[in-house]
């Protein structure tokens, strides 16, 4: 942590809009006027695209941008293997899909000197990262910066959610303060490297392999409401100017692969396009839900969705539970006791969540995967019962799920861990039958 990146966090400026295609140059001239790849790009940079997407998808979800760095990405020496720390990528086959409610407390605090990288932990995930599908849930504990090294994913995307600490994060096309109640997202490719604005950090991290997160439809809810396009921010250009060796790790079917640069690749002076990096405040998010009775099923608080190839279906879904008001007349209005053919893995930043009277923590998480009954602990169900049902503020919590269509597979280090919740199974023991004929 330095006072540096707290002072840089602070004066930073962005460019709002989600998809939007953005255009940014940190010294005036150096974005090319009426041509992308010009005989000689302005001011002596490379003109290079970096794609997130096939070129022939349709322009609706075409994702690519251009850069204009003072070095060509193609100018680096071989990649060799490095160890993987506790970094896992699916397809997930050293244990099996276990239908058991888990629940973990937070990370072990990390031993010192642990950056952002060497603090990824996995705990699970589904699909296959080779084939662009599914994705994978890590945590991360760090307390030091990564210097001199940076990270791309050519995997899927990160998206980051910090519960403890905030996060420069200096990418390629700029740079992104992220803190607690904050989400911020890395495309595919993007380089970049993570600084801390306090003392330690930790979060939670979703690896998307699939399609790329996108604003989910509103259907009958109209033009407006949930994550409001407007309310992401990118980054404006910045660009270093290094000569000193910086080591680059790529993430590549699975592994990590490390190659030593003779300069900092984080090197684009301009850019332009769709394929940007982003960070949104999750209590911006526009909470609807009834104001007559029942308690709507959770996808209304879904902020971005990744497709499948069935409409409706999501790969993975992001999903915050934000500050709101409960109003249901005649409702139990906790989230209610189901079974879901999606599987759900949440995590809590701050505060309480109103299902859980207790055990479930901030930077800890639980897992419910498919058609795992759960719902509201045993003095959550008995105090909701019998509440006067007069306006309610929920205010003193925010919590997240990652949920997706498939099955999550815990890892071995997950199912094994010193944090795991053994009597987790416990807090539904006191239900008890109520049954009158």
């Amino acid at each position: 942590m330095s006072e540096q990146a707290r002072k840089t966090a602070e004066a930073l400026e962005y460019l709002t809009g989600f998809g939007n295609e953005h255009s940014s140059e940190a010294v005036p001239g150096a974005l090319p006027i009426g041509r992308n790849s010009p005989q000689r790009a302005p001011l002596g940079l490379y003109a290079e695209q970096l794609s997130g997407s096939a070129f022939t998808e349709p322009r609706t979800h075409n994702r690519r941008s251009w850069l204009y760095r003072i070095r060509p990405s193609a100018a680096h020496p071989p990649f060799t293997r490095i160890d993987n720390g506790a970094l896992r990528s699916a397809p997930f086959t050293e244990s099996v899909a276990d239908p058991n409610r888990l629940r973990w407390n937070p990370l072990p605090e990390p031993a010192p000197g642990t950056d952002f990288l060497s603090g990824l932990w996995t705990l699970g995930g589904n699909g296959d990262a080779a084939q662009r599908a599914g994705m994978a849930i890590h945590l991360y504990a760090a307390n030091a910066d990564m210097t001199d090294r940076v990270l791309s994913d050519s995997d899927g995307e990160l998206l980051i959610v910090p519960e403890r600490g905030g996060l420069l994060l200096r990418t390629e096309l700029g740079l992104l303060a992220a803190r607690p109640g904050d989400m911020a997202l890395i495309p595919r490719g993007v380089r970049f490297r993570v600084e801390l604005l306090d003392a330690d950090a930790r979060g939670y991290v979703c690896e998307n392999y699939g399609q790329p997160f996108e604003l989910p439809n509103l259907g009958p809810i109209g033009a407006n409401g949930l994550a409001a396009a407007r309310d992401f921010q990118a980054p404006v250009a910045a660009y270093e100017d290094s000569e000193r060796p910086t080591e680059v790790i790529n993430k590549f079917c699975g592994n990590l692969w490390s190659a030593t640069y003779d300069h900092s690749p984080l090197d684009v002076v301009a850019w332009h396009g769709s394929h940007v990096p982003y960070v949104y405040d999750m209590r911006r998010f526009n909470v609807l839900g009834s104001i007559s009775y029942d308690h709507p099923d959770p996808s209304i608080f879904t902020v971005l969705t990744s497709p499948s190839d069935t409409p409706g279906l999501a790969g993975v879904d992001f999903v915050v539970f934000a500050p709101r008001w409960l109003v249901g007349e005649d409702t139990f209005r906790p989230p209610y006791f189901h079974r879901n053919v999606m599987s759900e893995y949440m995590g809590l930043i701050e505060g309480a969540y109103d299902a859980k009277a207790e055990g479930f923590v901030p930077g800890g998480g639980s897992l419910h995967n498919m058609m795992s009954a759960h719902g509201p602990d045993h003095e959550t169900f008995e105090r909701a019962s019998a509440a006067e049902l007069k306006p309610q503020k929920i205010d003193d919590g925010l919590a997240f799920m990652f949920e997706t269509r498939w099955p999550i597979t815990a890892t071995a280090q997950a199912a094994g861990a010193d944090h795991l919740q053994r009597g987790y199974d416990d807090v539904w023991q006191g239900l008890q039958r109520h049954f009158r004929a």
